[in-house]
Parts: structure tokens; C-alpha cells; sequence
């Protein structure tokens, strides 16, 4: 309210994490370029929402935070890079900080300025044309991450090529094997380039569009998913809600994503769950030896931004349904707002069976059919496709799911070489070995901050008087009561999973309330422990981290991966060994998907999924889904319907 004028501030309707819109990133881009701090050549890598104190947040609207950006500020002439926060209520900024050494997130006008620049280089050109390439325009060139091999101080990409044999074919088919230009990207220069030696380039085409393929099968019949009233959800600026749930959405350049402040609605309360959830890092390390591969671990989330690089989703394509799309608003390198739209996908899906009972003596049956919540977007890394999900479902738990598809990182090889480190996928065509790790941030609140993290392992009884005829099993609880408890490993032989419990709070059983996660489809790197992959991404080391909570704790392997010697993230931080019992902790939790490529991944894999599960336990007295009425109109799913 406004003492003078008796109004009410317009700022106490918008939420403190609402995202900034365009004119609020003009305006934080202005308050910097009329403070004098830019350096001459400044390029801008992020402006976003300076996330307000959790306090704050979470004391709304009983007052309101001020409205704050964060940037992040690349030097291309004195290097390294600025952090700055952005007071927009003030006009003014309010931190200043230099980063010297530090090298932001690739940019996507780096990725066209190298690829054009290469594209006249007459050293690089003089290498193609050993290989008979003599055409520049129906190269493909692809900036990597130059990781720690070239130091800190320059700003540094390796960039590997591809041809195409005609505009707009697929030109990874054809890879130029043992050519690489190691690029200085603040200067767009080529610092030296390293010929390993000609392989011929395939002369296969690995072409997958419909034109290619040849006729489409004719026996598949339409498909409509149709919701004559609507979806069943409501949006709010950024907030939905859905059978119960309130979840707040977000989305930045680097974990694209995020939601925030998720909570259930019971027996009249608005439980929390969980205050913020996103996949904060992911990498890639790839287990060929070869000169053009034997380097390659890319940090697709620190070093190029998974959002960034997000999809503008397609109706009928991306998504199917009744479906509300969110657009992401962030800046170009110059400091404008761009609109990404339709970044974020929003809908209802049926999902098979919820619960069903048949009492066989009467024949009475009882059946509900779960529908659940979807909330996703879609980025594309250079050759690679990463399809994010979140699912909320009506038993008051949640799914996460990565779903990767898109074309597998190639190499060229003699045809029918044997190869210890790769898949021949096609006639002279090698797709390396290689894993996927992602790592995803849960800031637990499990009916309030105060949670602890418990490990569950189940174990069989040895034979004796209390197990007699050695069918008995128990379970065995330990919580992980510091952070040098930390890094934890999944383990099958115990059937391990790990719970985010209030110990003060408790159900009508006086269970203290909790919710587990419970993995999925995991592995282990393959990565030698000191390995350069193993230093720079120490978070892929173990599958669980619990960190006591830090704001500026954000990111597995720390706040700039780019070019980074390593050792920072997660092992740094579970080394502070820092209480986290009965506390505000953090529960990291690390997937990898293992790909050993099958030439039937080739030209365009199929979706490969990985994911994790997020269970009440002791959250809800009872089966919290018992009143979702049965389909409307079938009555047989119910022995009691009208």
C-alpha cells in the first residue's frame, strides 16, 4: 500500500520470483552501461532474476523483496568476466565483482563468428583441401568446450568439422577425421591447428527426413487427445495448479527449467515439498582415445547453457494435447531481450492405471485411471537432442525424466576397422563411446525447512532363531548427518534409497513425514579417477551429495566449468563438512546414461530415458488419490456409481 496515496503498490501483486520481462532486462542493461563499470568490448552472458533471500520469498506478501537482476558480464579485451546485481527499484548497482581468470558459458554468436571465420581461414582451408574438401560452404563446424587443456587465461574452443554433400543434408554422416583449430573466441582467431592425419570422409548419406527415408507406413491412424472442457489446470502468471499441486516456474539460460516453492494442498494446508528444483550440471565424457575425441567432455549445462539453447516447442510435435506454453525471455550478447517462445510445455496426459481393486467373491471392482501433470522443454546441443520432463502425479508424487535423442557425436574410421572405443554405425562411420551424467539441485522443504536426509538400506536377516527359515528382511536407517557423509552410491544389492525427512513433524502414526527418492535407471563413470573428467566433474563421482544450504551454492561443479582446472562443486563443498541434520539441506543427485552406440541409433537415435522418482513416505496418512472419481461416463470403474 502506498502511504500517500492509499493505493495499492502494484509491485505487492508480483511475485518475488516472477521471471524478469523485457523491459526489465532493457533496464538492468541500461543501469550498466550508465554506470561506467562495462568494459569496452563487454558481451553480456546472462540477465536474469537476482532469485531473492529464501526468507523473503517465502515471507511474501507480508513484504516485498526488492526487484533485483543478476548478470554476468564477459570481458572480450581485459578477460575474464563481471558479476554484477542490478537494483532496479534504485537504478543503481549494487554489486560489482571481477572474475579474473574465468571464462562465462560459449555464446551463441561465438558458435556463428567461428564457424564464418573458419570458413576463410587459409590454413584451415589448405587442410580441407588435403582431404579434397574444397567447398567452405558445405562445411559444419561445431565450437566444443576446450575444457582445461588450454588453460584459463584465454577465452578457448576446439572446433571439429563436418561436410555435407549438398545443402541441408546431414552432414554429420560425413566427419573430417584428425583436424581440429584450437580458436581464441574473444579475439576470433585461430591459435594453431592440429592435423592428426587424413581418413577418408564417409561417402554414405545419413539423411533421416521423410523425403530420404521413402514412404511413410500407411497403417497408422489419427490420434487425438481432446479435453472438450479445458485442461484441468489453472495458471497464475507463472504459478499452476493442478489436482492439488501449486508449482512455480522459472527458466534461465544455463539450467533452462527451474521450479520452485512446490507444494500439495491437504486436508486444507499447503504443504511444502520442495523450495527448488532444477537440473543445475550435466557432462558428457566421451571414452575414445582417438586425437579428434580422447579430450571431449562437454559440460552442456555450464559451458553452453541448456537453456540458452532450448526449443521453441511445436504444437502436435513437441507436445500433444490442450497445452499452455510459457515463453522464456532472456538477452543476446549485445544486452537485448530475445523471446524464446513456447519454451516451456505444460499439459495433461493419461498415465495407465492409478489404482485398482476387484473383490473377486462379488465381482465388485473399483479402478482410476491416473492422469498426470507434464511440464518440459527441449534444447539442442550441437548434434545432440535433451527432452527435460517433469511429472506430477495424483498420488502426491513426482517424476523426473530425461529423454535424449538426436544425432551421436561421429568420427571417420577405415570401414570395417575393428575399433576398442567406438561403434561402427555405417560404412567407415565410428560413433564413440560415451556417457551422460546429469546432476539435479532439490532444495528439500518437506513440510518445512528443518529436513534431514536419510539413507535406507534393506537387509537380509542371517539364519536363526528369529529368522528360522531365512525368508527375513529389515531395514536399517542412517542419516547422513554431515556433509563429510556425503557421496553416496546407489546400491541394488541393498535396494538403497534416500529420504528428505521433517523429524519434527509426524503423521497420525507419529512417522516423522518424509518423501524418498527413488532412483532409476543409473551408472558409474568409467572415467579414471584422476582423470581430467574426474577432477573438472567431481559431482559424477558418487550418485548422492547433501549439502547444508547455500545460496550461492548453485551449481554441481561449480559456478564456471568453462575452461576450469576442477575442483570445485560438490566434493569442495562436502569437504566444509557442515551439518545437515534437522536443517535447510540441499540432496543433489547424480544420473549417468551409459551409450554404447548400435548402428541402430544411426542417422537419428531413438529416445534413450533416465530418470528418478520422488515418493511420499509417511507424507499422507493414507492413499492421498482416493478421491479421483472415475472416468465420467464408465461407470464399470466404479462398482458404486450412479
Amino acid at each position: 500500500m502506498n502511504a500517500s496515496t492509499g493505493t495499492l503498490d502494484p509491485r505487492t501483486a508480483l511475485h518475488p520470483l516472477e521471471p524478469l520481462d523485457a523491459a526489465e532486462i532493457e533496464r538492468a542493461v541500461s543501469i550498466l552501461r550508465a554506470s561506467g563499470d562495462l568494459p569496452d568490448r563487454a558481451r553480456f552472458s546472462t540477465v536474469e532474476l537476482h532469485e531473492p533471500p529464501k526468507d523473503a520469498v517465502l515471507g511474501w506478501p507480508g513484504g516485498t523483496p526488492p526487484r533485483e537482476a543478476f548478470a554476468i558480464v564477459l570481458d572480450r579485451d581485459g578477460g575474464g568476466a563481471y558479476e554484477a546485481v542490478v537494483s532496479l527499484d534504485a537504478g543503481s548497482v549494487t554489486e560489482w565483482r571481477h572474475l579474473p581468470g574465468v571464462q562465462p558459458r560459449i555464446l551463441a554468436e561465438e558458435f556463428v563468428e567461428c564457424e564464418e571465420m573458419l570458413k576463410r581461414h587459409p590454413d584451415y582451408l589448405a587442410a580441407l583441401a588435403r582431404r579434397g574438401i574444397t567447398d567452405p560452404d558445405l562445411l559444419m563446424i561445431d565450437p566444443w568446450s576446450a575444457g582445461g587443456f588450454e588453460g584459463t587465461g584465454t577465452r578457448m574452443a576446439r572446433a571439429l568439422t563436418w561436410v555435407r554433400a549438398r545443402p541441408g543434408d546431414n552432414g554429420y554422416a560425413r566427419p573430417v577425421e584428425g583436424l581440429i583449430a584450437i580458436v581464441d573466441l574473444a579475439r576470433m582467431e585461430v591459435v594453431r591447428i592440429e592435423d592428426h592425419g587424413v581418413t577418408p570422409v564417409p561417402a554414405e548419406p545419413g539423411d533421416y527426413t521423410m523425403d530420404a527415408v521413402g514412404p511413410p507406413r500407411a497403417d497408422l491412424r489419427p490420434l487425438e487427445i481432446v479435453q472438450p472442457d479445458g485442461p484441468s489446470f489453472v495458471v497464475d502468471g507463472h504459478e499452476i495448479q493442478w489436482q492439488k499441486w501449486r508449482i512455480r516456474v522459472g527458466f534461465n539460460a544455463r539450467e533452462g527449467l527451474t521450479l520452485h516453492t512446490i507444494a500439495y494442498e491437504d486436508g486444507g494446508r499447503r504443504r511444502p515439498v520442495l523450495y527448488r528444483a532444477s537440473f543445475c550440471e550435466m557432462v558428457v565424457p566421451y571414452g575414445d582415445v582417438a586425437p579428434t575425441h580422447v579430450w571431449k567432455n562437454a559440460f552442456d549445462i555450464g559451458e553452453y547453457g541448456i537453456g540458452a539453447l532450448a526449443n521453441s516447442l511445436e504444437l502436435g510435435c513437441d507436445c500433444l494435447g490442450e497445452i499452455h506454453y510459457f515463453d522464456a525471455l532472456s538477452c543476446d550478447a549485445s544486452g537485448s531481450p530475445q523471446t524464446l517462445a513456447n519454451a516451456i510445455c505444460v499439459h495433461e496426459e493419461d498415465a495407465s492405471l492409478l489404482w485398482k481393486h476387484v473383490d473377486w467373491r462379488t465381482n465388485d471392482a473399483e479402478v482410476r485411471r491416473s492422469r498426470r501433470l507434464v511440464i518440459s522443454f527441449v534444447a539442442t546441443v550441437g548434434n545432440y537432442e535433451y527432452g527435460f520432463y517433469w511429472y506430477f502425479q495424483q498420488d502426491g508424487s513426482i517424476e523426473c525424466e530425461v529423454k535424449l535423442t538426436g544425432i551421436v557425436s561421429t568420427g571417420a574410421i577405415v570401414p570395417g576397422a575393428p575399433t576398442p572405443h567406438a561403434t561402427e554405425v555405417a560404412p567407415g562411420l565410428s560413433a564413440p563411446y560415451h556417457q551422460h551424467f546429469f546432476n539435479v539441485r532439490l532444495d528439500t522443504m518437506v513440510d518445512g525447512l528443518e529436513n534431514s536426509i536419510v539413507e535406507v538400506d534393506t537387509e537380509a536377516l542371517p539364519l536363526g532363531p528369529e529368522n528360522p527359515l531365512g525368508n527375513a528382511f529389515s531395514t536399517r536407517e542412517t542419516v547422513l548427518a554431515s556433509e563429510s557423509q556425503s557421496g553416496r552410491m546407489i546400491d541394488a544389492s541393498r535396494a538403497r534409497y534416500w529420504k528428505m525427512v521433517n523429524p519434527r513433524v509426524t503423521n497420525r502414526l507419529g512417522q516423522a513425514v518424509a518423501f524418498k527418492l527413488e532412483p532409476g535407471a543409473n551408472t558409474v563413470p568409467f572415467v579414471h579417477p584422476g582423470s581430467w573428467v574426474a577432477r573438472r566433474a567431481g559431482f559424477i563421482m558418487r550418485h548422492v551429495w547433501v549439502t547444508r544450504y547455500d545460496p550461492t551454492q548453485r551449481f554441481a561443479a561449480g559456478d564456471y566449468p568453462n575452461q576450469s582446472a576442477g575442483g570445485e562443486g560438490l566434493p569442495a563443498w562436502a569437504g566444509l563438512d557442515r551439518s545437515t541434520e534437522d536443517t535447510d539441506v540441499v540432496l543433489w543427485y547424480s544420473m549417468g546414461h551409459h551409450h554404447i552406440p548400435r548402428p541402430e541409433d544411426w542417422p537419428v537415435m531413438p529416445v534413450a530415458k533416465i530418470g528418478f522418482m520422488l515418493k511420499p513416505v509417511g507424507f499422507f496418512d493414507r492413499n492421498p488419490a482416493l478421491d479421483v472419481p472415475p472416468p465420467a461416463g464408465h461407470a464399470r470403474c466404479s462398482a458404486h456409481a450412479a
